[in-house]
């Protein structure tokens, strides 16, 4: 493993994301370590005609860049330095386990859990059913609450 302890989360402009984010940022802060971002584009079920789906990706494409870069600038005014941003396509859970065992570094998942809706969040709910978000190489995963205050984020780490 590296020596450099890096925290991966998931990017998708949410605000359970943004919590996570902060987290993450000033957990790296403490701890010597790094961040990591993730932005996932999941493929359109049915793509009837070629340039549409172009359209379609091209402009997920765009948000996803977008998000990222939103949560760069706070990831790097807590930490000084700027995040690693990466973008994959494909389904978020088998994205997230490639990139964990493509990446030795990468030593905790920070998720935010959803405030409002039906549940925490698709990822928190994989991980919980057991279905899991690992292959090989398991790692810790850290759910943060996503109406986290920044005081009580920096209290917490």
């Amino acid at each position: 493993m590296a020596n450099t302890r890096k925290f991966l989360l998931i990017g998708d402009g949410s605000e359970e994301s943004a919590a996570a984010a902060r987290y993450a940022a000033h957990r790296a802060n403490n701890t010597g370590g790094k961040v990591a971002v993730l932005a996932v584009i999941e493929p359109a079920s049915v793509e009837p005609w070629l340039g549409v789906g172009e359209t379609m990706r091209r402009e997920a494409m765009e948000e996803a860049e977008a998000a990222l870069e939103s949560l760069a600038e706070d990831i790097e005014g807590v930490t000084g330095e700027r995040p690693e941003l990466l973008v994959r396509e494909g389904e978020a859970i088998h994205c997230i386990r490639k990139l964990i065992e493509e990446d030795e570094s990468i030593s905790i998942l920070v998720l935010g859990s959803a405030v409002k809706g039906d549940g925490p969040g698709p990822l928190v709910t994989s991980l919980s059913r057991g279905r899991g978000l690992f292959g090989e190489r398991a790692i810790p995963v850290t759910v943060v609450p996503g109406d986290l205050s920044e005081e009580t984020i920096k209290a917490l780490t």
